[in-house]
């Protein structure tokens, strides 16, 4: 069975895996309807920068589940809260998370841990760093970026789907790679970035080549880039670093709305 992902905006995906459609962190509000993130780069632009490729309510339309990686705005909206199904089914990282989405009103929330199943697939929790390590050592900004997961999907006869999430290239990815081998991977790569701190909270254009040489057979998605204030590679720039290296064959920059099938 052919697996698809539909490339919505910023980190906002659905993915028909196995047969089950899946929402991922679901931001929906339209064009610059809030602030920009405060403490960080462009912070005086409103946000999403850009608009959704369709309305919210196709968008959501005929899902089968939400897996929210974490609640930053960028992932989790109040107009996702408002126009999802409350009883939708709701996978999240930690009972921190599932506390914040229940108290939205929503009823079926479940934390995802290793093999966690829904209908006839596997998903499991990948961790992750949003940020380096320096980021971590100021309180204020530790808090800002919190936690994050990246996860995997499993189902017999399918191939491997790996959602690495808001995290930077760290030894918790490197095991996943080692664990899972997955076919094909959807990384968060616009190189977000935090004042005063060096280096991105998310992947950025080396993360790409990296994950290229790392797993030689794996097809690779590249997302997360043009709808936030504080992303600092845009999806052209993307567009132009695989070219220049040649990555054509196995890398993809979805424009937002665009379908990928493997």
């Amino acid at each position: 069975m052919s697996i698809s992902y539909q490339h919505i905006r910023n980190a906002t995906a659905k993915i028909n895996y196995s047969g089950v459609i899946f929402l991922i962190d679901p931001f929906l509000a339209k064009k610059e309807t809030y602030p920009g993130f405060k403490g960080t780069p462009n912070s005086e632009k409103r946000i999403p920068l850009i608009d959704l490729p369709e309305t919210i309510e196709e968008v959501v339309k005929n899902i089968d589940a939400v897996i929210l990686t974490h609640t930053h705005l960028d992932h989790w909206d109040e107009a996702a809260a408002e126009i999802l199904p409350k009883d939708i089914p709701f996978f999240v990282q930690n009972a921190g998370d599932a506390r914040i989405i229940r108290e939205q009103g929503f009823k079926n929330v479940m934390v995802i841990g290793k093999n966690t199943p829904f209908k006839n697939i596997k998903i499991s929790k990948t961790d992750g760093q949003h940020g380096p390590d320096a980021l971590y050592s100021v309180p204020a900004v530790a808090e800002f970026s919190g936690e994050a997961m990246g996860f995997i999907l499993e189902a017999d006869g399918e191939k491997t789907f790996y959602l690495v999430g808001d995290t930077i290239w760290h030894p918790y990815v490197e095991i996943a790679l080692a664990r899972y081998k997955p076919d094909i991977i959807a990384m968060n790569t616009g190189y977000a970035m935090f004042n005063g701190v060096d280096g991105g909270l998310i992947m950025g254009k080396d993360d790409i080549l990296k994950m290229y040489k790392t797993m030689p057979e794996a097809k690779i998605i590249a997302v997360h880039m043009d709808a936030v204030n504080h992303t600092m590679t845009s999806s052209d720039d993307i567009r132009k670093f695989i070219q220049e290296n040649k990555l054509e064959d196995r890398v993809f920059v979805p424009r937002e709305g665009e379908i990928l099938n493997f």
